[in-house]
């Protein structure tokens, strides 16, 4: 039987929609030459990485250049709001209050991201 291929990305290819988010539209040999900064792999290897995420819809690609261009199919924030709700249904039962609440007592947050954290709680009181 096959196996069903996640539409969430791995590891290496968040670091590949990384470097693309940083960088912006790049041809294979950039993403490969830092890519190697992190995980070290040939260009096929890369390449390959390069078009199973075309097959997973995470990257776009413009043929028409040459060399090709790729670039990610979403915007950061948005693959970020995607994962993190798909881990929330997952791990959390759909409880971001959980969620949350496990996310700050695993690790100790800045006082300027409690700020925010505080700012917006506030808003969301305002709101109900």
């Amino acid at each position: 039987m096959a196996r069903h291929v996640s539409s969430q990305p791995t590891e290496v290819e968040l670091r590949i929609l990384r470097i693309l988010w940083d960088d912006g539209p790049s041809i294979a040999r950039h993403i490969h030459d830092s890519l190697q900064q992190f995980r070290q792999t040939t260009y096929s290897t890369t390449v390959k990485m390069l078009s199973v995420m075309l097959d997973k819809d995470l990257l776009k690609r413009d043929d028409e250049a040459k060399p090709q261009i790729y670039r990610p199919a979403k915007p950061q924030q948005r693959t970020q709001k995607q994962m993190l709700g798909e881990l929330i249904d997952k791990v959390y039962d759909g409880s971001a209050a959980q969620l949350m609440l496990h996310a700050l007592s695993s690790k100790r947050a800045t006082p300027d991201e409690i700020a925010q954290i505080r700012g917006l709680l506030s808003e969301m009181e305002d709101e109900s």
